[in-house]
């Protein structure tokens, strides 16, 4: 069997990509190299090589399978039979409970501060967004503009992010994230929006 053959078998881009979200998130994204991800999975950094280009390459897989994850739950409550009100809510509330069930990939998708990968990832947040802002144009029928699109996200997604980096759960906050979706919906359905 070949060398290559033999490590297409045994190293998986979902274990190189593991490992790799884990090291950026310890570490950072511009202090993990590719040596660095293979030595954690004990191979050479030319068996990672064979399914990745570079490290950009490799986070820009790792984030748009995120990003799948989050449209799917996104798209999954979209097409729910409920009334606007409530299916308004429950986009909001699982956003956050995607935000704050997957803390790490969420950080990796939307709260990295760097130059090479905002240039390398501009697709799939615009995709996500795109889903979430149509769905609460159509929702709130047509009466909120793209800025209160806009300030609702903000809103959202800075609750998100406030609670990434602490240890508390989407079950510990939720009723916190219940009270504050009652607030944001609120002035959509009572004509204030």
């Amino acid at each position: 069997m070949s060398p290559r053959k033999q490590v297409q078998e045994e190293l998986s881009r979902e274990k190189i990509m593991d490992v790799a979200h884990e090291l950026f998130i310890q570490k950072g994204y511009q202090h993990v190299s590719m040596r660095q991800i293979a030595k954690e999975l004990n191979y050479s950094h030319g068996a990672i090589y064979y399914h990745f280009t570079n490290k950009a390459d490799l986070f820009y897989a790792m984030v748009v399978q995120d990003f799948a994850m989050l449209n799917d739950v996104l798209h999954h409550i979209i097409h729910q039979d409920l009334p606007p009100d409530e299916k308004l809510k429950k986009i909001l509330l699982g956003y956050i409970e995607f935000g704050l069930t997957h803390k790490s990939q969420y950080e990796l998708m939307f709260l990295i501060n760097d130059d090479e990968v905002k240039n390398y990832i501009q697709q799939e947040p615009h995709e996500s967004y795109g889903m979430f802002a149509n769905a609460i144009a159509t929702l709130s029928n047509q009466k909120a503009n793209i800025q209160d699109i806009w300030s609702i996200f903000l809103s959202i997604h800075g609750f998100v992010t406030h609670y990434c980096r602490s240890n508390q759960t989407y079950e510990d906050v939720k009723s916190l994230a219940q009270s504050h979706v009652e607030f944001i919906v609120k002035p959509i359905f009572n004509g204030k929006v």
